[in-house]
This record gives structure tokens, C-alpha cells and sequence, in this order.
């Protein structure tokens, strides 16, 4: 029997780690009218751009690293999360058997690779209700390298002469720019959660991703964090891929969580120029009736 949710889950799959999204795109292309004619951040961008172009076409990985396979469900009061995930599941493996996702997910104990891309925690789906009848469900495909560089600070940290404030925030935020360097394949985007506990923390900071890479932040005094960052970043000469250049991080998005008085948790979370998102929206028979991004 046909399984109208399974088939689309694949496709989003498929879309997401073969293409990247529209607004991923247009960051990339200002990126590279913006860095200087025959300098290596040119030709690291130009290598991007023939990447990108030539896994749309082929409708193969745009990376080797498939990476972490996450699903962000927003779904109506009462639907059935246990299926879901089970059909979710099944459509990991059958994207890892079509090559869609590398065989990218190992036993933590023992090494192992079943070839699968299942296991404890992979893939990992976050489930949120919502008072409306669509399902909506979005996928981040996130690279080890990237999340290697990812970086979380506790304030103060006074090596960094950094205290609890929004001035202490932005000190350790442009470290872990430093940090990284090119390791983490930039240009990058930031996903920065301010507060929360180890935990939430990091977890808010992901989901800054699902954020448009050109929208504003509501609140003012974050808008303006993000906005200082991103300039402030790309003023650092690190550049694509750490080879020099104009273009650092592509975005900068920042949240902020309640915290215990005794903790204040700066969770900076890292996304390679590889950036894959994409959602859908399914209709009552779990076919794709729109394209989030």
C-alpha cells in the first residue's frame, strides 16, 4: 500500500540535502560579488557555486557529511507522534538506501555503521502541537564539521573579560567566530541562544536556524546584537573556508531563554555555508502542499 507520508518524508529528504534554499542562495551570491576578483576567497566561493549547482542537477549530496538528520514537527493536538516517527524512521533508511543521506551514523560504543542511519537518538525528532489542522514538518541535515565548532560559555569568563551582559555576550560569541576559523566550512551561520540551561540552550540555539536568513529580529536590543555581530565578524578576515576575505558568516540569529540567577549559558551553535533546511506543509492525505523556504 502506498504511504502518502512516507513518500513525501523522502522527498523532503531528498530536497533538503541535494538543494540548498533560496535565501541560502542569495546570501552565497552576494558573498561572492562582495570579495575581491582573483583572490582565493573568490575561487573558495566559485567552488561553492559549481558545488551547489552541480548537486541540484544531479539531485545528489551537495556534501560528503550528510550530517545529523533532525526533524522539527509542528502538528495538530492529538496526532499520532508514534507513527510519525516510525514512518520518519523508515524513510531515513530508505533516503540512506536511494543515497540520498551518506551512510553517515555509527554506533558511539563500538564504531559500527549498519549502513542505516538509525540508532539511539538518530534521527532525532522534535515534536510541537499546535491549534491548526496542517502538518508541518522541517529538516535540518547538520555537518559534523560545523557542529564540532559549536561553543558554549558560561559568564563571566574572564579571559575573555567577558561579564553577564549583552557586552559579555558579544565577546564570546566573536570568539567562537575566531575559534572556528575555517573549520567549521564558512561562510557560516550563527544560531546563538542566550540563557536557558546547558540543554535548552543549545537546543534554542538550533532552532535560530529555521529562521529566513534575512529577516529582523523582533526584539530591538537582539536585532541590533545580531546586526553588530555579523558586521563586526566579517570585519575579521577570516573568510570562506578560513583562506581570507569579506565573508565570515553569512547570518547571525540570537534568542534568548529564562535562566536559573546562577547560570548565564552563552550557546553558540554553527552552521557550514552547506545550510540545509527545508520544511513542508502536508495536507489532510500527508501530501506536500507548499515549500517552507
Amino acid at each position: 500500500m502506498p504511504d502518502p507520508l512516507l513518500d513525501s518524508l523522502i522527498e523532503l529528504i531528498r530536497r533538503t540535502s541535494a538543494e540548498l534554499p533560496d535565501d541560502v542562495n542569495a546570501a552565497l551570491v552576494r558573498s561572492l560579488e562582495s570579495e575581491k576578483k582573483g583572490t582565493i576567497a573568490e575561487s573558495a566561493l566559485k567552488i561553492i557555486e559549481r558545488n551547489i549547482e552541480l548537486a541540484k542537477r544531479k539531485s545528489q549530496p551537495i556534501c560528503q557529511d550528510t550530517g545529523s538528520v533532525v526533524f522539527y514537527v509542528q502538528c495538530p493536538v492529538g496526532y499520532d507522534q508514534i507513527q510519525f516517527e516510525e514512518t520518519a524512521r523508515e524513510a531515513v533508511k530508505q533516503a540512506t538506501k536511494r543515497g540520498f543521506l551518506r551512510q553517515n551514523s555509527v554506533d558511539s560504543i563500538t564504531g559500527r555503521n549498519d549502513g542505516t542511519n538509525l540508532g539511539p537518538g538518530a534521527p532525532a525528532i522534535h515534536f510541537h502541537q499546535h491549534r491548526f489542522p496542517q502538518l508541518e514538518v522541517c529538516l535540518i541535515l547538520k555537518g559534523g564539521g560545523c557542529e564540532n565548532v559549536g561553543a558554549q560559555y558560561s559568564l563571566p569568563a574572564e579571559k575573555l573579560e567577558a561579564n553577564r551582559d549583552l557586552d559579555g555576550c558579544r565577546r564570546v560569541i566573536l570568539d567562537a567566530v575566531l575559534q572556528a576559523q575555517g573549520k567549521g566550512c564558512g561562510p557560516g551561520i550563527l544560531g546563538v541562544c542566550i540563557g536557558g540551561d546547558r540543554a535548552t540552550g543549545y537546543e534554542f540555539s538550533k532552532q535560530q536556524f529555521l529562521r529566513f536568513l534575512g529577516d529582523r529580529n523582533p526584539d530591538p536590543v537582539l536585532d541590533a546584537l545580531e546586526q553588530d555581530i555579523l558586521k563586526t565578524a566579517n570585519e575579521l578576515g577570516i573568510g570562506p573556508m578560513g583562506f581570507g576575505g569579506r565573508t565570515t558568516l553569512l547570518g547571525v540569529k540570537i534568542c534568548a531563554a529564562n535562566r536559573v540567577p546562577a547560570s548565564y549559558f552563552v550557546s553558540v551553535s554553527y552552521m557550514c555555508w552547506a545550510f540545509r533546511r527545508q520544511g513542508v506543509v502536508m495536507g489532510p492525505d500527508s501530501s506536500i502542499q507548499r515549500w517552507l523556504y
